[in-house]
């Protein structure tokens, strides 16, 4: 989950980092809707694989609604001290709507961040943190 503004504003010159960053959207049309972020954690990684990016990392996200079943979703790089140029991570990658009865349960992404959550919460009483799942 995180924090998207779509009242106007301006990204931040120098933003504190997040862990998701601090990101700004608009509607370019009726069915396209453009999200730009700054200001990512350098922990965090550009993708699965584990690649790192700098402090200077933008992100662009577009979303497009094809039909009512169907977005795609597009994401550009920027990182001009890891990279000589701008780069799509993602390039229409079409994304289904999933049934009314779906439901999300809530993870973490980090298995760091679970140890300690475990401990506090998750089983406090027992003195030792359950198995991540």
């Amino acid at each position: 989950m995180r924090v998207i503004w779509t009242d106007g504003r301006e990204l931040p010159k120098d933003p504190e980092p997040r862990w998701n960053g601090y990101s700004v959207a608009k509607w370019v049309d009726d069915c396209t809707f453009v999200v730009d972020t700054v200001g990512m954690d350098e922990r965090t990684w550009v993708d699965n694989v584990g690649h790192p990016h700098s402090s200077e990392l933008r992100v662009q996200e577009t979303f497009n609604r094809v039909d009512y079943d169907t977005l795609e979703l597009s994401v550009k790089i920027d990182d001009p001290k890891m990279h000589t140029k701008p780069w799509m991570a993602l390039d229409k990658y079409v994304l289904y709507r999933l049934p009314d009865t779906f439901d999300m349960e809530g993870f973490f992404c980090v298995p760091s961040e679970t140890a300690p959550y475990n401990k506090v919460i998750g089983n406090p009483t027992s003195g030792t943190a359950p198995a991540a799942k």
